[in-house]
């Protein structure tokens, strides 16, 4: 790659009062991250690291960001913005330790790079799929702003990135509420090898800020002195009238999209251009025509970054590799969390499944000032099934939001919460349409504590369940999609009275929780249920019947089938409502089958991969021994859910319990 061996002056630098220090800063902190990545390169091509994505050539705007916020203010940077991290002063041991997946790094070995965030220095990273920053950016605004803390949050993001879906929703979400992200685009020509022209077809990506009704910017990416004192401006507005702003970096990637990419899918003309373009070179050179740099200090800085970067490699080098074990590494997969049980008290009112569901909302918004709900309709009209109804008179429109129909987003936004020290609800308005923001659950709820500590307070409300003549894309019961992925926790009441109090322990719980309530159980089911705030802790099953043969294992819906027909077999069955599917209560289950000898799992969802399947091999595994038959499963049909109601009831395991259970005790 061919760079001129005379540095020129590439730009009309523009002091406007800068001081010489404040320029001198500059340099400093775009000199330290390119010097690194120097370096990094040797390293890369002696094996001593595995991977590296190069931002050289966009240091300007790293460093141009960062200096603008102060450190208290949240940063979400991507994997070519070392610059972020040097200026934000973390120590370059701990950085080495993480490239090198060591203790000292931020991931405990669970992650690389860049893929790691430290709240100790306000900086949330990256997740490989991208889209999910600008909505995560888009919470941690909400919670400055409903502080009233006049901060700004900036997330970055590059030109492919901006083809994302998730970046579309986040930047409506963002105009919509007037929240102060600075979202940066950095345009650098390329995403991997794939041309601007072939990732969009407008002239700036500056320009679609017009349709979102948000202000937007242009900045020459590689001009530190443009960059620096248009965000300055730009910043201290922001804060004095919070709102987001848009803001394209144009800019230029000097070193393929990661070491091993290369470059020859780029013009040599273009990196040509672009070299002369160089921001540090090119800035370096303007300093030094101004006699603000001398050669004795650039060389004295140039050996003092030297030393502290081979000081900081060999702590680094001299750091045991990572060692964990088993133990440790499942207990990190979840937040420690110790329920303190609240009781029940002894008065008692009757309350429809629906109703429960909202006192126990209502009491933990009250509870706990820092709950913010979120989702489409819950405002005004208090939710299609009216669980919020009276919520925005209570608790304000700053904890009760409507929002966009943008799942993915809300999640995001939620997380970003979550980062902020709130707690949030986000109510899915059926629970088919998680799918629409199904990435960031998995991905970014359920994974961030185990990869580098940042627990996700976070619970999403699930309306689910057929039998009420929905139809294919009102009526799933989908909570095998989430028992599948490590940490989250997964929660499906069958009574109010548990509703309630299972409600408020995942409210409670720092720890993301996937929360299933049954839409043909909200009116039709009632019980007695405590009128004040109470606690169930997780993971603890309820046996509803108690009998010598069989043991019944359900949850949801399907508790109801199993008791309808229960009485016909009194003292026969053990009948046991899961309650929570992640954690499970084995110890409940085990011992019953121990006892029984015989075992059938009722399920509304379809069987193949379901919650039963996994059960049955776990009580296979664990109490075959004890087992005097095959464990039955029941469970709806392999279609997707039909509207008639005569289809809808073939469809439904219901009916096909009684068969399955007499078979079973007749084995």
């Amino acid at each position: 790659m061919s760079t001129p061996s005379t540095p020129t002056i590439p730009y009309d630098y523009q002091r406007d009062g800068i001081d010489d220090a404040t320029l001198l800063m500059l340099y400093e902190r775009m000199l330290k991250p390119r010097m690194i990545e120097e370096k990094m390169l040797i390293l890369l091509r002696q094996g001593k690291i595995s991977k590296w994505f190069s931002g050289i050539g966009q240091e300007a705007i790293s460093v141009g960001v960062a200096s603008v916020l102060t450190p208290q203010e949240y940063i979400l940077p991507m994997h070519r913005n070392l610059g972020v991290f040097t200026t934000r002063e973390i120590p370059l041991y701990r950085l080495f330790s993480q490239w090198q997946g060591k203790a000292n790094g931020f991931t405990k070995g669970r992650d690389r790079s860049f893929h790691f965030g430290t709240q100790e220095f306000n900086i949330i990273g990256m997740i490989s799929h991208l889209g999910p920053q600008f909505g995560v950016a888009d919470g941690i605004a909400l919670g400055d702003k409903i502080k009233g803390n006049q901060q700004v949050c900036a997330v970055f993001t590059g030109e492919g990135g901006t083809s994302e879906g998730d970046i579309h929703e986040a930047l409506n979400v963002a105009s919509v509420w007037d929240l102060p992200v600075l979202f940066c685009i950095e345009n650098n020509g390329f995403g991997l090898s794939t041309p601007t022209k072939e990732q969009y077809n407008c002239q700036d990506l500056a320009d679609r800020a017009v349709g979102y009704g948000m202000e937007s910017h242009i900045i020459e990416g590689n001009n530190i002195l443009e960059v620096y004192q248009r965000l300055e401006a730009i910043v201290r507005s922001m804060r004095e009238q919070p709102r987001p702003v848009l803001v394209e970096f144009k800019t230029f990637r000097m070193r393929g999209h990661e070491e091993a990419s290369g470059t020859k899918y780029v013009p040599q003309e273009l990196i040509d251009q672009w070299a002369l373009k160089d921001p540090l070179e090119g800035y370096e050179a303007f300093l030094k025509q101004e006699n603000i740099l001398t050669q004795a200090h650039e060389l004295a800085l140039k050996a003092s970054i030297i030393a502290e970067i081979n000081e900081h490699l060999a702590m680094a080098y001299d750091e045991p590799a990572i060692v964990s074990t088993i133990t440790e590494e499942l207990n990190d997969v979840y937040q420690e969390f110790d329920l303190q049980l609240v009781e029940k008290n002894k008065t008692t009112q009757e309350l429809r499944l629906v109703d429960a569901i909202s006192e126990g909302l209502r009491q933990s918004m009250e509870r706990f000032d820092n709950t913010v709900i979120m989702g489409q309709d819950i405002a005004e009209y208090g939710g299609v099934f009216k669980i919020t109804e009276g919520f925005l008179e209570a608790f304000g429109r700053d904890r009760v939001r409507n929002t966009p129909i943008c799942e993915s987003a809300i999640v995001s936004a939620a997380m970003g919460l979550s980062i902020n020290g709130f707690k949030a609800i986000v109510e899915m308005q059926f629970a088919d349409f998680v799918t629409s923001g199904f990435n960031p659950i998995v991905n970014y709820l359920a994974k961030s504590y185990y990869r580098w500590g940042q627990n996700a307070d976070v619970v999403v409300r699930m309306p689910c369940g057929a039998g009420v003549g929905a139809g294919p894309f009102h009526s799933q019961t989908n909570e095998a999609w989430f028992t599948h992925t490590p940490g989250l926790k997964v929660v499906y009441p069958a009574f109010p009275d548990d509703a309630k109090g299972l409600l408020a322990s995942s409210i409670e719980d720092p720890n993301p929780v996937m929360f299933f309530e049954h839409k043909a159980l909200y009116r039709s089911i009632r019980s007695e249920v405590p009128t004040d705030y109470y606690t169930i802790p997780l993971g603890k099953a309820k046996i509803h019947r108690e009998g010598t043969d069989v043991t019944v294992i359900t949850y949801g819906a399907g508790v109801h089938w199993v008791l309808e027909i229960a009485d016909q077999y009194a003292g026969r069955l053990d009948v046991i409502d899961l309650r929570t599917l992640v954690p499970l209560d084995h110890e409940t289950v085990f011992a019953s089958v121990k006892k029984t000898g015989k075992v059938l799992i009722v399920q509304e969802d379809s069987m193949f991969g379901g919650l039963a399947s996994d059960l049955s091999a776990k009580i296979t595994e664990e109490c075959f021994e004890q087992l005097d038959g095959p464990v039955r499963r029941v469970a709806s049909l392999e279609t997707p859910i039909p509207f008639a109601a005569q289809l809808e009831a073939q469809y439904l395991a219901k009916g096909r319990i009684k068969e399955t259970l007499e078979a079973l005790l007749s084995y």
